[in-house]
């Protein structure tokens, strides 16, 4: 009987340690982001969304700049993508990545004015709105007035929370 318990008990002990390092192993795998780890996926998220509304107002902008020619249905498509990615730009701010080391351009202003970033954002949704019923207007004056006042959107936001 002794034989057995002093070979069953350092056996025993070994099951025990080893999962319990497996335990351990598996709640780390399965516990929450760091905080570090957040943040990144939160600028991550924030310049995938900006450059995805970059490719959205593109041809626009070249409308704009002359570079394209007017097309009122490339208009409405592209000005109801830019509400779409419009409306998130609160949703993918609401982490404050201030304190973590980051590679953004965000601006603390972000979060310390959210009312005054949430009314630049609802201004671009608003002009992006504008732009679409103008490109149902098929109007080439009116598309480019309201493709310039999304462009001013843009710009007042980046002028305020962007860093150059």
């Amino acid at each position: 009987m002794l034989k057995l318990i002093n070979v069953l008990a350092p056996a025993s002990a070994m099951l025990i340690a080893t999962l319990s390092i497996t335990g351990v192993v598996a709640v780390a795998q399965n516990a929450p982001p760091s905080p570090e780890k957040q943040a990144e996926k939160a600028v991550e998220i924030r310049q995938g969304l900006f450059n995805v509304q970059s490719f959205a107002f593109g041809p626009v902008g070249a409308m704009l700049k002359g570079a394209a020619p007017v097309d009122a249905a490339l208009v409405q498509k592209e000005a109801a993508r830019v509400q779409m990615t419009s409306s998130m730009i609160t949703d993918v701010f609401k982490l404050d990545t201030r304190k973590v080391q980051t590679r953004t351009k965000a601006k603390d202003k972000v979060w310390t004015d959210p009312q005054d970033f949430a009314k630049k954002a609802n201004d671009l949704h608003e002009a992006a709105v504008a732009l679409e019923a103008a490109g149902k207007k098929a109007d080439k004056s009116g598309i480019l007035d309201a493709a310039g006042k999304v462009g001013n959107a843009c710009k007042a936001c980046h002028d305020e929370y962007r860093e150059k």
